[in-house]
């Protein structure tokens, strides 16, 4: 055989041989369908929950590497306790103080997992202009074509709990709760 008849083998085989790499694959936060949700106890007669309407951001995942990172914005202005006046009331100084801190960050360069399921999200939590590391729960994990837009989506269901006074909310304390848990139910649309 000349060489270039047995290069052409040669390459083929080698192609064959070598692994298969993913590379990362980039989803866009969809909006409509992911709400962060917070809960802290009120003076220990219940809990109370608030949640912010306006999210955006990107995860990125290697499923085949176990890798992935996060970056979202929370608009801290959009939170909504259930009725006007307490939801203005938290966007004051006491409180998320958006007309100085008007977004709410959480930043994840490593994605936890176990074999091939992520399981959590370790990153930086910005609150208040503060910033502190935080580790979310991820529950729920599911990657499919959409059934309605047919479009790849992936959504999962996040938790965690921080402490605000470690962000410097520290009003009420200890009669409104220090513990403030965190729910996020979260989808991403393949870009």
């Amino acid at each position: 055989m000349t060489a270039p008849r047995l290069a052409a083998p040669l390459l083929l085989a080698l192609a064959l041989a070598a692994p298969a790499f993913a590379a990362p694959v980039g989803y866009t936060i969809d909006p409509n369908h992911t709400f962060p949700v917070f809960e802290v106890d009120h003076l220990g007669f219940s809990t109370q929950r608030g949640r912010f309407n306006k999210t955006a951001g990107r995860i990125v995942l290697d499923l085949d590497a176990r890798q992935g990172a996060v970056d979202v914005s929370i608009d801290a202005a959009s939170i909504d306790m259930g009725f006007a006046k307490w939801s203005e009331n938290m966007r004051g100084e006491n409180y998320f103080n958006t007309a100085e801190h008007p977004a709410i960050t959480f930043k994840a360069e490593r994605i936890v997992f176990d074999g091939a399921r992520p399981v959590a999200a370790e990153g930086q939590l910005t609150l208040l202009g503060v910033t502190r590391p935080l580790s979310l729960a991820i529950n729920r994990f599911r990657c499919a074509p959409h059934p309605l837009n047919k479009r790849e989506t992936c959504g999962a269901d996040l938790s965690g709990t921080l402490q605000r006074s470690a962000f410097g909310m520290t009003k009420y304390i200890p009669s409104v709760g220090d513990d403030v848990r965190l729910l996020i139910a979260v989808e991403a649309f393949k870009e």
